[in-house]
């Protein structure tokens, strides 16, 4: 392997890892909000014990968010110091601002609702809840602003080789970040939901106490992700629509389609060898036209293959990368516009599979216990729903894995519309380093992550066997009435031993 395939490889271990966490974070942070507001709501002691359990889970996710969050930021400098170069001038504007938004509002609010069960009127804790999760949600919109300007790159010039910020409105109101923002929440709530229908039908099956906290998780989390996969299908189709004129080669990889076709059909599995951009020897089962639909809301619209795009990137951004020593074995050598096939092609269908097979789990577990039915006994629901708790982790990493892969060779894609000049070769992205150098930091942030890997399943292992229990050490949630935050179960840290993180209750 070179440098660049390394650095491609650290990027992409070490994103996928910290987008495990984000999502998580983004769903389960709002989840817990509405729990806390039922209870203040109603005094509901069912409420609190959610708040607390889905809480403790809530907060050691996000302080591995954090962990591994930090190291996205240095890696621009480690492994891509010249796209860094290249792009400063406006990525710095939305990253600035997500740190801003991250570090200020998110950290206050979330110390200040940690540490202030016993301190703080009960509605002002409430609102530190809704700030610290409103704040992830503006945190997370200014991440996706400064992808999506990846994506199709706006309100820049190019001057003196460099990307040079001309509207910052024009970065923040990307149409491609009004696509990918709404999208990227419900598959937020997608995860969220997952795991609360997993882990409380888990409690269901092994008959643990406090039942109608389970009950009460596993219907709202059935009910937040059906609507999470309506979101995502309607947004889904927002984002294919503003692919087909923004990145064709993006939407002709996705369907492995070779030819051009109109009307063009949609293609639900294929048989056959992907990866030859020729599609030789390829069958697949489609649908007939819906492809053509998607990119463009009707039933005619042409889609452009992969062998007739080829030519017409060929002569907008060349047929060879320049001549150039920093770009290795690549310089002078033919430029290959074609994604890895097998991995858009499928990653795009894993995506939608896995979102499909969370919300249909969620409804089965949500009959299976209708009307007070006690969960079924058997082996196979407990891993049905410990199981079922992956599928959105899956379906969102595969989703991004095709976002990425599928705009490659480039790191900033051009945009067709009408911005000159401002886009970048992967190829020519990376920093002047030695393989050896990007292979060390590679093992060392791989296993580093793994070892953080293991702790995270341990903690949230141990928390999630505890159950109630665990947050609400001695007291459960149907015990007499609750005096406030500063009594009953409101000082559940003064009573609890547990050990780690106990101190956040």
């Amino acid at each position: 392997m070179d440098v660049l395939d390394l650095a491609r490889w650290q990027f992409g271990i070490t994103t996928v890892y910290h987008f495990l966490m984000v999502p998580l974070t983004i769903g389960l942070s709002l989840l817990v909000a509405g729990m806390q507001t039922a209870w203040v709501r109603t005094g509901d002691r069912k409420y609190l014990a959610m708040t607390k359990f889905w809480g403790k889970l809530l907060l050691i996710n996000f302080a591995m968010g954090v962990v591994t969050g930090i190291v996205q930021e240095f890696q621009f400098g480690m492994t891509w110091s010249a796209y860094s170069r290249f792009v400063g001038d406006v990525f710095g504007a939305p990253l600035a601002m997500e740190g801003l938004v991250a570090f200020f509002v998110e950290s206050t609010f979330l110390g200040l609702w940690i540490f202030g069960w016993d301190r703080l009127p009960r509605k002002v804790h409430l609102a530190c809840a809704w700030a610290f999760s409103l704040a992830t949600i503006a945190s997370a919109y200014f991440i996706l602003a400064a992808n999506s300007w990846m994506q199709h790159p706006v309100g820049a010039e190019l001057v003196d080789g460099r990307a040079r910020l001309t509207s910052i409105w024009a970065v923040l109101g990307n149409n491609t970040v009004l696509a990918a923002f709404p999208h990227t929440i419900f598959g937020a709530f997608a995860v969220a939901a997952a795991f609360l229908v997993g882990i409380a039908a888990w409690h269901l099956w092994r008959r643990s106490a406090d039942e109608p906290v389970w009950r009460s998780s596993v219907k709202l989390g059935t009910w937040v992700g059906v609507v999470a996969f309506a979101g995502l299908a309607i947004t889904g189709d927002f984002q294919g629509k503003l692919m087909f004129e923004q990145q064709p080669m993006k939407m002709a990889a996705a369907e492995a389609l070779c030819h051009t076709e109109s009307p063009a059909s949609f293609s639900v599995f294929a048989i056959g060898d992907v990866t030859r951009p020729d599609c030789e020897n390829v069958k697949s089962v489609t649908v007939p036209a819906l492809l053509s639909f998607l990119a463009h809301n009707d039933f005619t619209t042409e889609v452009k293959g992969i062998e007739d795009l080829v030519p017409l990137y060929q002569e907008k951004y060349g047929a060879n990368y320049p001549v150039d020593d920093r770009l290795g074995e690549l310089s002078g050598q033919p430029i290959d516009y074609v994604p890895d096939l097998v991995v858009t092609y499928w990653g795009f269908r894993l995506m939608i599979g896995f979102g499909a097979i969370s919300a249909a789990t969620g409804l089965l577990v949500l009959w299976l216990i209708r009307r007070g039915r006690p969960v079924p006994g058997a082996r196979w629901f407990r891993w049905l729903a410990l199981g079922s708790i992956a599928t959105p982790f899956l379906g969102n990493s595969f989703g991004w894995i095709f976002t990425e892969m599928g705009r490659q060779p480039f790191v900033v894609v051009p945009n067709p519309t009408g911005v000159d000049g401002v886009w970048m070769f992967t190829a020519r992205a990376v920093s002047n380093s030695t393989v050896g150098e990007v292979l060390t930091s590679l093992i060392a942030l791989t296993t580093v992550y793994g070892v953080l890997a293991c702790v995270e399943v341990f903690l949230i292992r141990r928390y999630v066997r505890g159950g109630v229990a665990g947050v609400l050490p001695g007291d459960g949630p149907d015990d007499g009435p609750d005096d406030g935050p500063g009594g009953g179960t409101g000082g559940a840290d003064k009573k609890s031993d547990d050990g780690v993180l106990s101190f956040a209750y």
